[in-house]
């Protein structure tokens, strides 16, 4: 075993020297990179992708090996066993030799005499015996003592190893090296596992002869370098890490995949004239999350003021992702072009209009000119961005070149020039100028036709720090002011096509260092690691036989670096100053400091009531006016809109105040005196309502003891106020609801108004009866309290009391007969008894009584007539059934009022409904349709059947365990008006078909309406409509049936569709007109498109005429007129005579061939072999959008 793998296999690097080191080799050393020979080497990560290492460990050893170096040779041993790291400045540098005797009879732990470097002392810490280990354990610590500890800031990057050795024989030595940032928190750094003890003392020291400890005595030595430190993060753990700090700028939270998004925003930030531009659109009124300009200054504004890492939630809502779109990666150029028109149409009309494009398009031409001729045909385009091609290019230069190179048109492929006819020509593209702020996309990711797939391109591509664009400018082009460039930007991906990572370089100021944003951290860079290390290729340095280096995104290995540049930013130099405006001189606008001072304001103050909430204690209120606003069960509704007049008012009461105080605090608010209130505690019954029990007596109790005295600890403390409308002698005539022995007891009963004819059932105030009254006898008291003056009849009241509340009308009219129910619980409403008394009906303090007039069979019958409730139960039970349906249009349109909401009933049919809905839009409720809606995207499912026996609420939210329960919500419908009722749409059916109006390359899904039993003629009206056909054209209408990709069968007019499969897809397309006139000899053959193996079709297959005698790359002409494919496209296609067995093996043609020969079997059909661009991203999401 050679010395490196001895170390290895015996565990001997660790670095805590006052904690335990069991842990396995890999756990001890965390994120360090262990670098070495032999086996010592391991798992390589790319460190250009990950944190800077926390120490780099390298074991070495020279027992197994000739000794050419000697312990005792400091100067030959430090350039064997510490090579300078490569690109970094050695501050300082020293050797201290500890000279160490008695080993057996030393203390647990041993510290070395001090020894000075760069200014601070160090020494050597040992653990004789081991660290909890059996190994000698040896460390390297800062010696600052406590009264002259470093300050908290204070670090040193070094690089040092720790050597143990025979003074008597120097040969034979041990040594561990590695690198550590020393701050005060981490002082000390080294090896647990340095050597093992039982070797330590052995005479054969891997066979040398002799032990390492000899007569009891060895020496270590410490090799300690010091370097200086370009970037203040050099060996950095990053724990507790404040970018704001350390660099005074802060980075973007990564939401879960939008590294891309942060990268390309702070690229933009640090455009600041970018930046002032997005402040200068007027925002003032736009407070909704959809705006995105808004969301974009809020975001530019927080990365500009806040002290942490910012959100970019507000601005990915405002684009109208969803969570799906946040765990996408996207095209970094299509957002940017996206964003930017969003930008540009809000900055339409505004002192900003125009500024990006003055800033971010240039202008090219893209030419023909004749060579022979003076001729040329040109057009000057914009553009915002340049796509430079990386494979094939060793630099931004070769691609420039690559992008205007000219190619010339002659022979076959001549240029034909008006009034001169064919002719030689030069066709390419110049640029005309280009702009102040040079965005280059470099094509990192390209399609890779041996691997059949979308591949990263890691050849080494290199950029330079400035950049001379001149050359590539066009003979006419204005040069007066130099075309130089400073590159401002890098924009890097690490990983590959199927994971990685995005992170920027920038260079905030003209004269700055550039720093790198890595999501949430932010952290000064070198020029090398801006440019060099983002060029891509191999690695350097890399050994013979290295396996690679191990991408930490994909965990293979690679010897080609797997981050590189895909997108550049570039700032003319002349107009430097102007992009990167002093910060100063960008004015915030105002309403934006106010809003989120605002916000921050309010969560300050949660902040603080949450630090607070024990010593308070919340408490509800129900007042009678919020009682009789309120229509539902109990009181009131508890977690109602807070706006609602209904809702109970909610007090944030100090525990130790006294009830007497939270009395006038209640007072206060409802404008009367303490004097004339009561508060009754409300609790929790057994039957799962809420009700008054019993008024509060003690006033002078705190709240805390109130609480705990009549109510649960777990239950929220609720009160109804009970106000009197006069004073007796300075006092409220208080109902006594605790006589004395013998005398019947008031109970407080809450009165319910069920209004037949507004369908509305609402609180009517409350009354007390003594328990010994009967139930009729409450009838006077709530035509009192109604302000009814009793009629002929109506039942006296011999023993009604009121409590001096007021009538509900001040005008008198004349009393109706009513019917009372009892509102015991949500399900169980009951008719009460007029002989019972309330004893006998169980009536207690806190009651509900409803009651409703008695109407005739003709008042019931017309009630009934329009949908409405008549009896008070039935309106309870629509009531326990009622939910709120949001009802969407199925076609979007621009009126606000076509979405809507209803509250329905769960046990209404879909008729029902649809009446309701009708009624709503003033529409034939046999003519709506609706849809339920998937949750997770908010589109439409499957249309709803029309079905008698199924209610709303099962078709909301069907039987758990069904498919149609999963995925919809259960409060919301899509709805159509259509042409037809139901009941006739139930005779029709949805046929699909796919419209050709150009070739094969477009195709356009149609959705018609036929009769069920109806033929293929009844669809050509209904599409001639939709396609706006002439009925010229509708004559050369021909439908055909596919399967698979492939042609079944041509549709005659009378064919009928119950001879369809269900499986099949329908085309429709006008004949050609060669297969209309046909020559003598020509014959149809089918045509597909298959990638590769001829299993694998794909694409619109269609019918093709093919003539006899012709040759084939003819025949290759009409072939792109017939599918409409032109160009390059084209010219990437391959043909093949394929028979129709699905494994039958291609015959490939040549522009020689000719098809009507080869293709003489009536089973053989002609393949296009091209590949199938509708699976190379098989992991990307939509298209990327903004709203």
């Amino acid at each position: 075993m050679d010395p490196v793998s001895r170390i290895l296999d015996s565990e001997t690097l660790d670095s805590r020297p006052h904690k335990d080191s069991t842990a396995d080799l890999q756990t001890q050393m965390g994120d360090m990179q262990i670098t070495g020979g032999g086996d010592m080497l391991m798992d390589d990560y790319d460190v250009g992708d990950e944190k800077s290492d926390v120490a780099e460990i390298t074991p070495d050893s020279s027992t197994d090996e000739p000794q050419e170096v000697l312990a005792s040779d400091y100067d030959a041993m430090k350039a064997r066993i510490l090579p300078p790291v490569p690109d970094l400045e050695i501050q300082t540098e020293t050797v201290f030799t500890w000279e160490i005797e008695n080993y057996r009879s030393l203390t647990r732990k041993e510290r070395s005499p001090k020894f000075e470097c760069g200014g601070h002392p160090w020494r050597i810490l040992l653990f004789p015996f081991g660290n909890n280990v059996d190994y000698a354990s040896l460390y390297l610590e800062q010696a600052h003592e406590e009264e002259d500890k470093p300050p908290d800031n204070w670090y040193a990057c070094v690089q040092f190893t720790l050597c143990m050795w025979n003074k008597n024989d120097p040969g034979n030595y041990i040594c561990h090296t590695a690198n550590h940032r020393f701050t005060a928190e981490e002082s000390d750094w080294g090896f647990t596992r340095f050597n093992e003890l039982r070797k330590m003392f052995a005479q054969q020291w891997d066979g040398t002869g002799r032990a390492m400890v000899e007569n009891e005595a060895v020496n270590v030595t410490a090799y300690v370098r010091i370097y200086k430190d370009p970037t203040g993060v050099l060996w950095h753990n990053f724990i507790n890490y404040n970018s704001k700090k350390e660099t005074g700028m802060v980075g973007l939270r990564n939401q879960g995949a939008t590294c891309y998004l942060n990268s390309l925003l702070q690229s933009l930030y640090f455009t600041n004239a970018f930046r002032k531009a997005i402040y200068q659109i007027p925002t003032e009124n736009d407070t909704e999350r959809k705006n995105s300009a808004w969301a974009l200054q809020r975001l530019f504004y927080l990365l500009q003021t806040s002290e942490e890492a910012v959100s970019t939630q507000e601005l990915t809502a405002s684009f109208g992702w969803e969570t799906r779109h946040i765990f996408e990666q996207q095209d970094v150029q299509e957002l940017s072009r996206i964003l930017m028109e969003r930008m540009e149409e809000r900055m339409k009309g505004t002192e900003a209009e125009n500024a990006l494009a003055k800033m971010l398009v240039g202008k090219m031409k893209t030419y023909i000119s004749c060579i022979h001729v003076d001729y040329e045909s040109s057009r000057i385009e914009d553009f915002w961005d340049i796509q430079l091609n990386v494979s094939g290019n060793k630099n931004l230069d070769d691609s420039f070149r690559d992008y205007i190179q000219v190619e010339t048109m002659d022979g076959e492929n001549k240029y034909f020039a008006e009034g001169h006819g064919l002719q030689d020509a030069k066709k390419g593209v110049i640029f005309e100028s280009f702009p102040q702020v040079l965005h280059l996309q470099l094509k990192r990711f390209e399609y890779d036709i041996n691997r059949d797939a979308m591949m990263k391109v890691n050849d080494r591509y290199e950029f330079p720090e400035v950049f001379d664009a001149t050359p590539y400018l066009s003979e006419g082009a204005d040069k007066s002011e130099p075309y130089l460039y400073q590159l401002h930007g890098v924009l890097v991906h690490s990983g590959d096509l199927t994971a990685g990572h995005y992170y920027a370089f920038l260079k905030p100021t003209v004269n700055g260092h550039f720093y790198r944003f890595d999501d949430d951290k932010v952290t000064r860079a070198t020029l090398k690691e801006a440019l060099e290390e983002n060029f891509g290729g191999d690695y350097a340095n890399m050994a013979n036989g290295h396996a690679g280096v191990r991408n930490p995104y994909t965990r293979t290995l690679s010897t080609k670096r797997s981050m590189s540049a895909y997108m550049l930013v570039y700032i003319r130099k002349s107009r430097e100053k102007d992009i990167l405006l002093d910060v100063e001189e960008i004015e915030t606008p105002a309403h934006l400091a106010k809003q989120l001072n605002e916000e921050r304001a309010a969560l300050e103050k949660k902040r603080k009531d949450r630090e607070e909430q024990h010593l308070y204690l919340p408490i509800s209120v129900v007042t009678e006016d919020a009682f009789k606003a309120f229509q539902g069960f109990d009181l009131t509704n508890w977690e109602s809109d807070p706006n609602a007049p209904s809702t109970p008012q909610t007090y944030r009461v100090l525990r130790a105040s006294t009830v007497a105080d939270f009395t006038k605090t209640v007072a206060e608010s409802l404008r009367l005196p303490a004097e004339q209130i009561r508060l009754w505690v409300m609790v929790n019954r057994q039957n799962k309502t809420i009700r008054p029990d019993q008024p509060l007596p003690d006033l002078d109790i705190t709240i805390n003891e109130a609480h705990s005295r009549y109510s649960s600890r777990d239950k929220p403390f609720r009160f109804w106020v009970e106000t009197a409308t006069s004073l007796e002698s300075g006092k409220p005539p208080w109902p006594n609801v605790n006589p004395a022995p013998g005398v019947s007891p008031l109970v407080l009963i809450f009165i319910k108004y069920f209004n037949v004819e507004e369908q509305t059932l609402k609180g009517a105030g409350h009354i007390y009866m003594k328990k010994s009254s009967k139930v009729a006898e409450m009838i006077p008291a709530i035509q009192q309290l109604m302000g009814w003056s009793p009629g002929k009849d109506s039942m006296s009241m011999s023993s009604a009391s009121s409590s001096g509340l007021s009538p509900v009308s001040n005008s008198t009219t004349s009393a109706p007969s009513i019917q009372l129910f009892e509102e015991i619980k949500h399900s169980m409403i009951e008719p009460m008894k007029p002989k019972s008394t309330l004893q006998q009906a169980e009536i207690q303090d806190g009651d509900i009584v409803c009651f409703q007039k008695t109407l005739s069979e003709k008042e019931s019958s017309a009630i009934a007539s329009t949908g409405g409730y008549t009896d008070t139960r039935e309106f309870y039970d629509y009531l326990l059934n009622r939910i709120v349906i949001r009802f969407i249009p199925k076609v979007a349109t621009e009126q606000e009022e076509s979405t809507f909401s209803l509250a329905l009933s769960r046990k209404m049919s879909y008729d029902q409904y649809s009446a309701k809905v009708g009624e709503h839009l003033k529409v034939d409720p046999t003519h709506l349709r609706f849809s339920t809606v998937l949750s997770n995207t908010g589109k439409a499912k499957q249309p709803v059947r029309r079905n008698q026996g199924l209610t709303l609420s099962q078709t909301l939210m069907p039987a758990i365990g069904t498919y149609a329960n999963s995925n919809q919500r259960p409060d919301a419908l899509f709805y159509e008006v259509l042409d037809m009722s139901i009941s006739e749409l139930e005779t029709k059916r949805n046929i699909r078909v796919h419209w050709l109006p150009e070739g094969v390359v477009k195709e356009e899904p149609l959705e018609i309406l036929v009769p069920k039993n109806g033929v293929v003629e009844d669809l050509i009206s209904p599409l001639q409509k939709k396609v706006n056909l002439s009925d010229e054209a509708v004559g050369k209408l021909r439908f055909y049936e596919t399967h698979g990709c492939k042609i079944i069968k041509d549709l005659h007019p009378n064919s009928a569709f119950a001879t369809i499969s269900d499986f099949s897809t329908l085309f429709a397309e006008l004949r050609p007109e060669e297969e209309d006139h046909p020559d003598d000899g020509d014959q149809i053959i089918d045509a597909f498109h298959f990638d590769k193996e001829t299993s694998k079709t794909h694409g619109v297959p269609f019918r093709f005429v093919m003539k006899p005698g012709e040759l084939f790359k003819d025949t290759k002409e009409r072939l792109s007129k017939r599918t409409g494919i032109k160009g390059k496209q084209f010219e990437k296609l391959k043909f093949a005579v394929v028979q129709r067995s699905t494994y039958s093996r291609p015959t490939y043609l040549n522009d020689d061939d000719d098809l009507s020969m080869i293709a003489t079997h009536p089973d053989d059909q002609l393949g296009l072999d091209h590949v199938n661009r509708t699976r190379l991203f098989p992991g990307k999401g939509d298209s990327i959008f903004i709203r």
